[in-house]
């Protein structure tokens, strides 16, 4: 039978929130932690609302479920009331020394047994570990948008991840009733390591005069893709993209790893897909 676990989650962003969401739907309390008390208000809103959403689909939980489902998740601002969490997801933005300081605080917070993940895109598990004093605790949880939708989840094992670690996160990805694919560690990991060069690549060509839904209809009609490169990067949002973009740049110095000019402009314009409303698409 899996472990019921005390989950805390770092981040109420898109994926922090799914998580939660994920977490509390599988009966298990989970605290998340937000120095925003803005975005930790955005994410009830937006649990309530993908909640709602889900019973209105018939894919969800029952109407009178939602209301236990929301007094699973707590909401605080201090990573030291996460002192009693037996698993800990990072889901803060990409950016590298953010993310240190962050599994930093964890260390000195929470107790030596419990178990850290980090939702990161691109950076490598080994390098958050080492912020660390228990490389065997940690180990990648790569959930893809929106978190509550999707089966799998890409789950980053190091050299040093113990194997009861390796374990303990894929009972627990079980219980939500996800299946975790265990990759090796490294820059981009398997996914975004290809994921980012294809985005790159897309949003070059919309540069040439080739529009964005011509981009998508290939490969959504030729080579049956759910969707394509840049309704994707819209759906991951496009700072996010850029910022994992830049991550992988700096890890691996190949220079194929470029933030074209296309997608640099949207962002700078604050068109971050579609939690902005508009992106490569535009989204009423």
């Amino acid at each position: 039978m899996t472990a019921q676990h005390r989950v805390g989650v770092v981040g109420a962003g898109t994926m922090g929130a799914g998580i939660a969401q994920c977490v509390a739907e599988a009966g298990m309390p989970v605290t998340v932690v937000d120095t925003d008390p803005t975005a930790a208000e955005r994410a009830r809103r937006g649990i309530r609302a993908s909640l709602r959403s889900s019973v209105l689909l018939g894919r969800g939980p029952r109407p009178g479920d939602i209301a236990e489902i929301i007094d699973r998740i707590q909401w605080s601002q201090r990573v030291d009331d996460l002192s009693d969490a037996t698993l800990v997801i990072e889901s803060v933005t990409e950016r590298v020394e953010l993310k240190y300081r962050v599994f930093a605080e964890l260390d000195r917070a929470c107790a030596p047994s419990a178990v850290f993940a980090s939702g990161t895109s691109a950076i490598p598990i080994a390098d958050l570990a080492a912020r660390t004093g228990r490389p065997e605790r940690m180990l990648g949880l790569h959930f893809m948008n929106p978190a509550p939708l999707t089966e799998a989840v890409e789950v980053i094992s190091t050299a040093r991840t113990a194997p009861d670690t390796l374990v303990t996160a894929l009972d627990f990805l079980g219980a939500l009733g996800k299946r975790g694919i265990v990759v090796g560690d490294g820059p981009g990991f398997v996914i975004n390591r290809v994921l980012m060069l294809a985005i790159a690549e897309a949003a070059a060509i919309t540069e040439s005069g080739t529009d964005a839904a011509t981009v998508d209809a290939l490969f959504e009609g030729c080579l049956g893709h759910r969707m394509g490169p840049l309704r994707t990067a819209d759906l991951i949002g496009l700072d996010n993209v850029a910022d994992t973009i830049g991550v992988l740049r700096d890890a691996t110095g190949d220079g194929r790893y470029h933030v074209p000019d296309a997608l640099a402009g949207l962002v700078r314009d604050g068109h971050l897909g579609r939690k902005s409303g508009k992106g490569f698409h535009a989204y009423p």
